[in-house]
């Protein structure tokens, strides 16, 4: 897999990952759903296919495209995001510290809320958008950092740049989730990352119709051999027919994203102009304190705004609630808007405002969506 990117994205999304060995000469690559496969006469190779969980024609393209879109020497595709982040926590050694922003999905920090005195690692919260808050948050032990930029939900902006430069200038490790920003906006492997991280279920997949996560990595080197292995033995990896649907989904990603892109940026200029809204978080905005930052590190901004209602916990849910359009759900990065309560979605340990909406926004015409809200916001 080639680190450069000489196609442009919307190329590669089409092309990479495409060559298969079908006779059939297939356009599309066939779906390969066999578990296992014939050995040669001579016995097993290196390299040749022998059971679906250690690999798969259809993994092996959809690593391909995901390692490419991302400038990435190779990927390890799995079931599930959690599934991907759950092997790099569990890559480190025994003893290790982790740093995690203060605002990160709480799927990646139940994690470490569950298992990480199993696992025997610590970790801290820190806010990465104070750079001298982030480096004094470092110990003699911290081997990993977590990135996440937008941040979710509050899509708080870190430096990229700056941050990973400390990250490394400390030896460790730095895995970016790039769910929300997507390699349409940002290649955090540009910045110097380690690792990016996706939950391919969002805006890759685009259709909230498949499962998947995966770890791209800069280098095919010694902690990404244990991403490899954990993925392997313990086994969350996708089905063969996710893989299909995932790489064929892909090919109109950069085309979806740019009207991501546009109607997020129409919609958050909406909601700063209403009253009911107290603040909005799109770091699009240029009220949005990570404006510049993001504007140096992003091609778009993405399709997920978040907002505060001027309002409590019951105004902001009876909002939500009264959307004709907008589909109330978690997840993100459909075609169709989604928005939802996200402190209820979250359970009682969230620390998310009781008044926060988190939007994911989807391709309506952007006419509808503007009348949508209103009819929520004024009813």
């Amino acid at each position: 897999m080639s680190k450069k990117r000489d196609l442009n994205i919307e190329t590669i999304a089409i092309h990479a990952g495409m060559a298969h060995d079908s006779n059939s000469r297939a356009i599309s690559p066939p779906l390969e759903a066999s578990t296992n496969f014939e050995h040669d006469k001579k016995g097993f190779q290196e390299g040749d296919y022998i059971y679906t969980r250690n690999s798969n024609p259809n993994r092996d393209q959809l690593e391909r495209v995901l390692a490419s879109l991302e400038k990435g020497e190779t990927c390890a595709a799995f079931s599930s995001g959690i599934a991907a982040m759950n092997s790099v926590f569990m890559s480190v050694e025994k003893g290790a510290h982790i740093l995690i922003p203060e605002d990160l999905y709480h799927g990646s920090r139940s994690l470490l809320e569950k298992y990480s005195e199993r696992w025997s690692i610590e970790y801290s919260t820190v806010d990465m958008t104070n750079l001298d808050q982030f480096e004094a948050a470092f110990n003699s032990n911290t081997t990993l950092v977590v990135l996440e930029t937008p941040s979710n939900p509050l899509l708080l902006i870190t430096d990229l740049k700056k941050a990973i430069g400390i990250s490394k200038s400390k030896a460790a490790v730095v895995c970016v989730d790039n769910t929300f920003a997507t390699p349409f906006n940002t290649n955090p492997i540009e910045f110097g990352a380690d690792l990016v991280m996706h939950s391919t279920s969002k805006f890759l997949g685009g259709h909230s119709d498949i499962l998947g996560g995966a770890i791209i990595a800069a280098k095919e080197d010694e902690f990404f051999q244990k991403i490899r292995t954990i993925q392997k033995s313990q086994g969350a990896v996708p089905s063969p027919r996710d893989c299909w649907l995932l790489s064929r989904s892909i090919r109109s990603f950069p085309y979806r994203m740019r009207a991501h892109n546009e109607n997020a940026q129409k919609v958050a200029e909406f909601l700063e102009t209403q009253q009911k809204v107290k603040k909005v978080n799109y770091p699009g905005l240029k009220s949005n304190s990570g404006y510049e930052i993001a504007v140096s590190q992003m091609r778009g901004f993405g399709g997920m705004i978040s907002f505060l209602i001027d309002g409590d916990y019951t105004d902001t849910l009876s909002i939500v609630a009264r959307a004709k359009i907008i589909r109330r759900a978690t997840s993100l990065g459909g075609i169709e808007s989604l928005w939802e309560h996200r402190r209820s979605t979250e359970g009682e340990l969230s620390k998310t405002p009781g008044n926060l909406i988190r939007f994911s926004v989807g391709l309506e015409h952007i006419d509808d969506l503007i009348s949508d809200l209103k009819l929520a916001l004024n009813a």
